[in-house]
């Protein structure tokens, strides 16, 4: 269990990192077997609030049908998650009113949204923790069983890719100096700005959005980083419109084309 507590603090903290704002966490100390986090008082309440709207399973399973970055309604949400419409809308409240969903009004139904892409973050990576605690258990499910191959080869992580496409084209960008890494921090060379601008993203753009412009993202399913951030986003925006990926029928899986293959697999090669 401490194993797990510290896995699972490592990633949400990972996660938040993510946030523009830096007065949003603090370091993390491990110190003679024990969990100290040195976090600022104002901030502290709002990290357990987190915590605890996410440690419910239909809280999550809404959640985690929305990690396609899509707005679902209320109906469909509760179906997906097996909980009656008022006992939906409870929960729907909760994580509305904690900052996680955003609401809109669509004629006389509400849809839901994730909020932020931090917030995503933090699922994506409370995914990998559950899959890395996987390894502590007797019998444990490999990973390439318990995750469907379409989902596994390409799918969204809410607005950037994910996957083994995604996993190997961020390894490519490392390896070629297309990307610095520092832990979870991203920083994009002078190639790489070349490279990606070249392939149509708009880095520019990217900057200029009011979020971190690129870090490391945990993949749950091949347990290695991809790139987040609004250079991720950017990213897979250029795919989509590119016609190298297409959405399936399988949410967030994505479908690699023939063109994708092609243009993908020459990124970051020389």
């Amino acid at each position: 269990m401490l194993i797990f507590r510290r896995y699972l603090f490592c990633m949400l903290h990972d996660a938040l990192k993510c946030r523009s704002d830096s007065r949003a966490y603090t370091a993390v100390h491990v110190l003679h077997g024990s969990l100290s986090v040195d976090i600022a008082r104002d901030h502290a309440p709002g990290v357990s609030s987190l915590a605890a709207l996410l440690a419910d399973a239909g809280r999550m399973t809404m959640l985690w049908a929305l990690m396609d970055g899509s707005a679902r309604p209320a109906g469909e949400l509760a179906l997906a998650a097996g909980l009656s419409p008022s006992s939906a809308s409870g929960h729907l409240a909760r994580l509305v009113d904690g900052g996680v969903l955003a609401q809109e009004a669509r004629g006389r139904h509400r849809y839901f949204r994730i909020a932020t892409p931090e917030t995503a973050a933090a699922i994506e990576a409370l995914a990998s923790a559950v899959l890395a605690t996987r390894e502590l258990r007797p019998r444990a499910v490999p990973v390439s069983r318990a995750t469907p191959v379409p989902l596994r080869h390409a799918r969204t992580c809410y607005d950037h890719l994910a996957g083994e496409v995604a996993v190997a084209l961020f390894e490519r960008m490392r390896a070629h100096r297309w990307l610095r890494i520092d832990g979870s921090d991203v920083a994009l060379t002078d190639a790489g700005a070349t490279g990606l601008t070249a392939l149509g993203v708009d880095v520019s753009s990217a900057r200029a959005r009011r979020r971190r412009f690129a870090c490391t993202c945990p993949d749950w399913s091949e347990r290695k980083p991809h790139l987040g951030g609004a250079l991720g986003a950017a990213l897979l925006s250029t795919c989509l419109h590119a016609k190298w990926l297409e959405p399936t029928r399988e949410p967030r899986a994505l479908r690699v084309t023939p063109l994708g293959e092609r243009q993908l697999s020459a990124i970051a090669r020389s």
